[in-house]
């Protein structure tokens, strides 16, 4: 509809700067919308004014040359007039509705599909959890929003790769690896004392039960000395600890797997941050760093001039102690993602790495590539309420609500739809109770009911031994409401397409609560199996529309759509 309108108000522009009525040096990016009053008609532009300055009119003489242009190209609309300070309003004609409804019936699954993305290489990567823990709420909400961003950008005509990366190296897995093994001593009846700083979930302690099992790892402790065991900094912890790092690596991420699989989410790559040095990727890419003169050497330490490319200081890459830094396994890992093809990189990240944002794009530059081509979405947090009043986090040291406990409680479609009712870089509050609702008040349970509604409606008329006909007259479908309906189904692939710009899958969950608004509203107020078979066939075929439109619209999200509730 929008993309229809925009082409006739370019010919015009085109015209008349080749008739020289209007200057138009370079053709401007054309503001179409859906006006939210319906006296405005389907679609508005304001170009008349976004042109008023550069061609030195006023806005109305603008839009009054606009509309002579347009009376030739008039077929398929109602109307077109001048409104306000110099607004276009399109109207379109009933049949032109009409032929949306058979459109989308024709073209079923595929509906909402484009070649926006024309077949370029994305990558999404997001959740990339480290696999210290198991996942919470707030991966939950990262899972769900990369994961319907991917769908939505495959929608889109997009190549999409996702994946997940693992940071497996690194102090942060040292610790890992030395809280479990603390912990299996303790198992094993030593009195040692576990250390502050290390991971102090109840996970830990069901890691090092499990290790009790592994004979291999049983032989090294039982002859291990007693003295060596309660100094931590003997030789004994050093041949140990990669031991206890690798299986608990393990076994979280397969736990991490688990939970995102039932989650509904898949990955095409697990990447591991361990192969960029096994392959002398980090090497690599920072050689290449340094033969283009962003590296130097101070206090003993090599640093990326990150301040060059907009970066508020230099970066550490490689520490004093010859021990390189995450960031410099992260230049190499973007660096890589580029050498792998990928046009565009979109990475989905908690809200405590706004900092890192900034010195990302400095080195994404310094590689040279452009640094528009990498998106950085930044998640914020959730917290969780059971009837308004808020659930505790953290009830002692070490425990939070894990993601498993989420999908447990109210379901996958329910977590993974509410995490995506606002944009990701709001607060979201999440009701558990709420989400269990079955009533209106219940987002996922209003828009799946209005899928559940029309199947219900499709079994009746089969019980009546009614069935839709290839020859619907479409025409009877002239109430305001079933109009408004059709207009909403119109406007399904732009919805698609304007999620996919600017990355905002939640545009979906508020274009499908509207839809299912206007259809329980429909039906309240009528009958859609009738005594009339012509009228019955002709509401049949809308809702039967309007079915489909849900249906695909949830697959996006990664919610199912029942038939049955």
């Amino acid at each position: 509809m929008k993309h229809s309108v925009t082409t006739l108000i370019k010919e015009v522009l085109e015209e008349a700067r080749a008739e020289g009525i209007l200057r138009v040096e370079s053709l401007p990016s054309i503001p179409v919308d859906v006006p939210k009053e319906k006296s405005h008609g389907d679609i508005s532009s304001s170009i008349a004014l976004s042109l008023a300055s550069k061609e030195k009119l006023p806005p109305l003489e603008i839009a009054r040359i606009i509309l002579n242009g347009l009376v030739k190209r008039s077929e398929g609309f109602e109307k077109i007039e001048i409104a306000g300070p110099g607004f276009i309003n399109f109207t379109f004609r009933k049949e032109h509705w009409y032929a949306v409804l058979r459109d989308i019936l024709g073209k079923g699954d595929s509906y909402g599909r484009s070649d926006l993305g024309k077949g370029i290489k994305i990558q999404v990567e997001f959740v990339s959890a480290n696999p210290t823990g198991p996942l919470h709420i707030g991966h939950g909400r990262g899972a769900a929003l990369g994961d319907a961003l991917s769908n939505l950008l495959a929608t889109a005509g997009y190549d999409v790769q996702r994946e997940y990366y693992i940071n497996d190296i690194g102090t942060q897995m040292e610790i890992l690896g030395r809280s479990v093994w603390v912990r299996l001593l303790q198992l094993h009846n030593y009195d040692i004392p576990f250390p502050e700083n290390h991971y102090q979930g109840e996970y830990i302690k069901d890691i090092a039960k499990e290790m009790v099992t592994n004979k291999r790892l049983d032989e090294i402790i039982k002859n291990l000395r007693a003295k060596d065991i309660l100094d931590l900094k003997k030789n004994p912890e050093e041949k140990v600890i990669p031991c206890f790092t690798e299986y608990s690596k393990e076994y979280i991420l397969n736990s991490i797997r688990d939970d995102l699989e039932r989650f509904g989410v898949r990955y095409d790559r697990w990447f591991s941050e361990n192969s960029l040095y096994e392959d002398g990727k980090v090497d690599s890419a920072l050689s290449g760093l340094e033969k283009s003169g962003f590296l130097y050497e101070r206090d003993s330490a090599l640093w990326i001039e990150t301040t060059r490319f907009g970066d508020d200081k230099d970066r550490v890459v490689r520490r004093k102690t010859e021990r390189y830094t995450y960031f410099a396994s992260d230049i190499a890992y973007h660096d890589d993602k580029f050498k792998r093809g990928f046009e565009r990189i979109i990475d989905i990240w908690g809200a405590d790495h706004h900092g890192y944002v900034p010195r990302m794009k400095a080195v994404i530059q310094a590689l040279g590539y452009n640094p528009e081509s990498l998106n950085v979405l930044l998640v914020q947090l959730v917290s969780l309420v059971r009837e308004g009043k808020p659930v505790a986090m953290s009830t002692r040291a070490g425990e939070f609500v894990t993601l498993k406990e989420v999908i447990d409680e109210v379901g996958v479609d329910a977590a993974r739809y509410i995490f995506l009712t606002r944009r990701h870089d709001s607060h979201l509050e999440f009701d558990l109770e709420l989400a269990k609702r079955q009533s209106s008040e219940n987002p996922v349970y209003y828009v799946q009911y209005a899928h559940a509604r029309i199947a219900s409606l499709f079994r009746e008329a089969s019980e009546r031994g009614v069935s839709l006909s290839e020859s619907v007259d479409t025409s009877l479908l002239n109430l305001p409401e079933e109009l408004d309906l059709i207009r909403d189904l119109g406007n399904y692939p732009e919805i698609i397409e304007g999620s996919a710009v600017t990355l905002e899958p939640h545009r979906i969950t508020y274009y499908l609560h509207g839809l299912a608004s206007k259809l329980h509203s429909y039906y309240y107020k009528y009958r859609i199996i009738t005594d009339n078979p012509e009228q019955t066939h002709a509401r049949l075929f809308l809702i039967k529309a309007v079915g489909m439109v849900i249906r695909n619209a949830l697959k996006i999200l990664g919610v199912s759509a029942p038939e049955r509730m």
